[in-house]
């Protein structure tokens, strides 16, 4: 079984509050940290989840306003007090590298550790053997990405009573087909993956909006996503407001999950005004039933599992 789990380091909006932190998402997998915006104070909560800022890591930055920014500049002195030897990148829109490196150069801060700033737009921005991230440009009042983590395909079952039958023997011939190769018989036949390999199994899927009014530029980036983790600034009463500030209401970021078709929403980035958090999360819920306001530290767990 894969297995990630996404964790709200950070759900407020512009301003933090005593029970919400600024924007901060942390995906965790198989010994890899994957942040998303770095809002002030983070590092902090990274302690609180068990995160350790000397993790194998990279960090995502959808926009160069403060709350979702700031918090780049405490972590990396964290990270020198505390020794860190890996490999750090950060990616982000074009102005990411002038912003850090002039906040580096005018407080001594000096990374004692490999530093890559990568300025970044859409498509694919990193990818590994397991694993890709891509971006999409949202509709923010700067520009700003959204980042969907989108795992590589499971190969399907393999049937080796399929092969025994087609002729092909056991050893390299059968792991070639796993691997989706075709193979050629002693005879001259063509046996093709398809006959003893069933369909490969798509990997876990989890999008991050950043700031965004609701736009097709995420909807299509979020298409079948196990996880949308969406912005919901407003409730529906000031959704002119949302519409002027370029920014969601909780019953939008719902419409786009609606659209997507995603199996899970998850609504950050509420503002300060809201105490009642039921109303956010009612209104989302209206539009798409698996609607859920993220606090400070909750956990979600996506998993997937393996062919048989």
């Amino acid at each position: 079984m894969r297995q990630v789990k996404v964790v709200a380091l950070g759900t407020a909006g512009p301003i933090p509050t005593p029970e919400r932190s600024s924007p901060s998402f942390a995906l965790v997998r198989e010994g890899e940290i994957l942040l998303f915006d770095c809002g002030e104070g983070a590092q902090r909560q990274m302690f609180k989840a068990g995160i350790s800022p000397c993790a194998k890591m990279c960090i995502f930055i959808s926009h160069l306003h403060g709350d979702h920014v700031f918090g780049i500049f405490g972590l990396l002195h964290t990270m020198n007090l505390l020794n860190r030897q890996h490999r750090l990148q950060i990616y982000g829109p074009q102005g990411l590298r002038d912003l850090v490196e002039a906040v580096l150069a005018h407080t001594g801060l000096k990374p004692r550790f490999p530093l890559e700033l990568l300025e970044v737009r859409g498509g694919v921005v990193r990818e590994t053997e397991s694993y890709l991230v891509k971006a999409a440009w949202a509709e923010h009042s700067v520009p700003c990405l959204a980042y969907a983590y989108i795992e590589k395909d499971y190969p399907g079952g393999f049937h080796p009573e399929r092969a025994e039958a087609l002729g092909v023997p056991k050893g390299p011939l059968w792991k070639k087909l796993q691997r989706g190769g075709e193979v050629v018989l002693e005879d001259g036949r063509v046996v093709k993956p398809e006959e003893v390999v069933e369909p490969p199994i798509p990997g876990i899927k989890v999008v991050y909006s950043g700031d965004t009014k609701p736009c097709n530029s995420v909807v299509e980036l979020a298409r079948e996503a196990d996880l949308l983790i969406h912005e919901a600034t407003f409730a529906e009463d000031l959704r002119d407001r949302a519409e002027e500030e370029k920014h969601s209401t909780a019953k939008g970021a719902a419409e786009v999950a609606l659209k997507a078709g995603v199996k899970k929403l998850v609504l950050t980035h509420v503002s300060n005004r809201y105490r009642d958090l039921q109303l956010l999360e009612g209104e989302a819920r209206e539009v798409f039933k698996k609607s859920y306001l993220a606090r400070d530290l909750d956990v979600f767990l996506v998993t997937r599992e393996k062919p048989k």
